[in-house]
């Protein structure tokens, strides 16, 4: 039985629309949360085996922003892109395709890979006034805080991409391996919040199209960094980190916002790598902050 969420109340007051769009030869879903006439809105990419309603609790925080919100190719309700691999090249293309075509101009926010995708397409040219990155992927995967833990899932990803099909996809899917990676990202001790979370993991961590777009992206997330485009990012940009990130160490976040031309950190305690699900209302007041229009008078 589903867990009730601790934001339905505020997300229920949203208006909300799905929407299909053709991208790359493919067709893209995507939802559209807030007013039509909103004067800001933010293009929100998702991170490695979510989708869309993973980051659904920030935007229950954000008032007067419309937020566009896409699903992966090969996650959730997109399918995969035609005859292509689903490496960072593709995912960085496809995004600057999407937003030209669904909001030109649009602030983009990256979740975990996703901000290694929204910071590629930037660098790349993808056309925006500014740019938000949440647990932002400042460093090797495989030289974080569980360097270890994630060595081992280098090797469950390249077991269930080689097995037999129906093994290795049973393997990717399999619920006992999705609680243990839930139950290590979580931080809280409420225990409502991590049952919500763990369900959240439950309904939509396995919703991937099938093993080999689920390896290619892996083999992305893990091969790449914010690093790599951070000085090309000329944008002004928000870090918003986690003070107990295992994937990412706050040191190395603080390293990451050195690189930029021009950046902030906002650095939230106690909580790790899921600051969507554990403290979304910190990472939207955050956001409303930097996005607001300087006060009359302001020379920044």
């Amino acid at each position: 039985m589903p867990v009730s969420s601790p934001y339905a109340d505020r997300l229920s007051a949203i208006v909300v629309q799905r929407r299909e769009i053709g991208v790359l030869g493919g067709t893209t879903a995507y939802w559209v949360y807030g007013p039509e006439d909103a004067q800001t809105t933010l293009i929100a990419v998702h991170g490695f085996r979510g989708e869309h309603h993973g980051l659904e609790p920030v935007v229950a925080h954000l008032e007067d922003i419309r937020v566009v919100m896409p699903d992966l190719p090969g996650f959730g309700e997109t399918a995969p892109v035609p005859a292509r691999r689903h490496d960072l090249d593709l995912y960085a293309e496809w995004l600057q395709e999407f937003a030209a075509l669904v909001a030109p101009e649009a602030v983009i926010l990256g979740h975990s890979f996703g901000s290694i995708v929204a910071a590629a397409a930037v660098a790349r040219g993808l056309a925006t006034s500014q740019v938000v990155l949440v647990n932002p992927i400042g460093a090797p995967a495989l030289q974080g805080p569980r360097g270890i833990m994630t060595r081992l899932a280098v090797l469950y990803y390249a077991a269930g991409a080689r097995l037999p099909s129906r093994v290795g996809t049973a393997l990717l899917r399999n619920g006992a391996i999705v609680r243990v990676m839930s139950e290590t990202m979580a931080k809280t001790r409420d225990k409502q919040l991590r049952a919500f979370i763990n369900d959240q993991h439950d309904r939509y961590f396995s919703r991937f199209s099938d093993r080999d777009v689920l390896h290619d992206a892996f083999v992305a997330s893990v091969s790449h960094d914010v690093r790599e485009f951070a000085p090309r990012i000329a944008q002004p940009t928000l870090l918003i980190a986690a003070m107990q990130d295992d994937i990412t160490p706050i040191e190395k976040e603080r390293e990451l916002a050195r690189l930029f031309p021009s950046a902030q950190l906002v650095e939230i305690a106690e909580v790790g790598h899921l600051i969507h699900y554990e403290t979304p209302e910190a990472a939207a007041a955050a956001i409303t902050a930097f996005l607001a229009p300087p006060a009359t008078g302001d020379t920044r």
